[in-house]
């Protein structure tokens, strides 16, 4: 299994990625994000694959990639359609500097959901999103 993660453009909080997701899901289905470069390794994201979301400086939220197809853009250009499950799943945040497009991230290196048996039972998950990047940004979590 291989996921992809990639910077979350214009939403600045997973509330923001959540309600404008709704929106395309509402108008649009089924939700999907185009990106300009096909992955070369689908077969290898399809076997369970999620996207894993940059927000505002961290990976906190993933998202299970269900299909990747082939659409065009809004110029008629071939893109890439990520098919994304609805559902955002949050994770333990991880700061993450910019980059451009999208990157590949092994099973291995991928954040561990919160609320699963990976994460303590604290209630660090309970949190409000802004609050736990906070704290680990100050080594705190």
């Amino acid at each position: 299994m291989l996921h992809m993660i990639k910077l979350c453009v214009g939403p600045r909080d997973v509330a923001s990625l959540r309600a404008g997701q709704a929106r395309r899901l509402a108008l649009d289905p089924p939700l999907r994000h185009l990106t300009r470069m096909h992955p070369k390794r689908a077969e290898e994201i399809l076997d369970g694959g999620s996207l894993y979301w940059v927000v505002a400086g961290y990976v906190c939220v993933r998202q299970r990639i269900l299909d990747i197809r082939s659409e065009a853009g809004n110029d008629g250009t071939p893109h890439a359609a990520l098919i994304l499950d609805p559902e955002l799943v949050a994770v333990a945040a991880r700061a993450m500097r910019p980059f451009q497009g999208w990157r590949y991230l092994a099973a291995e290196a991928a954040p561990a959901d919160l609320g699963s048996g990976a994460a303590d039972s604290s209630g660090v998950d309970e949190l409000p999103e802004k609050l736990r990047q906070e704290l680990t940004a100050l080594c705190l979590l």
